[in-house]
């Protein structure tokens, strides 16, 4: 039986507030491979935040295309903790586990991968991030050295031709989706197959038996617990 990537969605979401700096670093002491985080650019600065809006997550309100930097990084995000940018958690990262970039927000992906193409000059492999996205016309346009995650929301006629066109490394999908029958039609097609967001441990079971590469779990300890070693 296959043993799975443990990918702690939003850092460790199921225990600390999601996409914050203290979140993905639980993420990492509970031993993730990878973790996920989302990306949006305001004012030319990549912030890791999930909704275009920061009333569910912080506890300040508006859209984050009407807000400034210096409002979005007063507010707290759970805990005390702030909205971080990408630059302060690969920073955080230093290496320790791959990191999985959502393109949320529209012109993400050239700021990204410049980026991460400068934290890739001190040694580190561009092999340890993914960038993944729902909007495949903007992950389309990130650099192509980098691996593509192509999200889907639902099962379509043509997702394996949008995952061709992509050039994508992986098909990302909604676990509910996920049948032994559609993993190996992926496998067969040349693409890992990374599931989200599987918490319940019989879900959890049910994905490593239909041999994912990779699962996003709120609470990647679970996983951990059910995963081969």
């Amino acid at each position: 039986m296959s043993s799975p990537l443990c990918i702690g969605h939003r850092g460790a979401r199921g225990y600390l507030p999601e996409n914050t700096l203290p979140s993905f670093q639980h993420a990492i002491d509970l031993g993730c491979d990878w973790i996920e985080l989302d990306v949006y650019l305001v004012e030319s600065e990549l912030i890791v935040i999930h909704d275009k809006r920061v009333d569910r997550t912080t506890d300040g309100s508006g859209l984050l295309a009407d807000l400034g930097m210096d409002y979005i990084r007063s507010l707290d995000a759970g805990g005390g903790a702030g909205v971080p940018t990408l630059r302060e958690v690969l920073d955080l990262v230093d290496g320790r586990c791959g990191i999985n970039v959502e393109l949320k927000g529209d012109g993400t992906a050239g700021p990204v991968c410049r980026q991460l193409d400068e934290y890739c000059t001190n040694g580190r492999s561009k092999d340890a991030f993914l960038l993944s996205s729902f909007n495949h016309r903007e992950l389309g346009q990130a650099n192509p050295t980098y691996r593509r995650g192509a999200l889907f929301s639902r099962l379509t006629r043509d997702m394996w031709e949008q995952a061709e066109t992509l050039g994508a490394w992986s098909v990302n999908f909604d676990m509910r989706d996920v049948t032994p029958q559609l993993v190996t039609e992926a496998h067969e097609r040349g693409y890992k197959v990374l599931v989200y967001t599987v918490n319940e441990p019989r879900d959890i079971k049910r994905m490593i038996a239909c041999q994912v590469d990779g699962i996003f779990s709120d609470f990647p300890d679970r996983l951990l617990k059910q995963r081969q070693p």
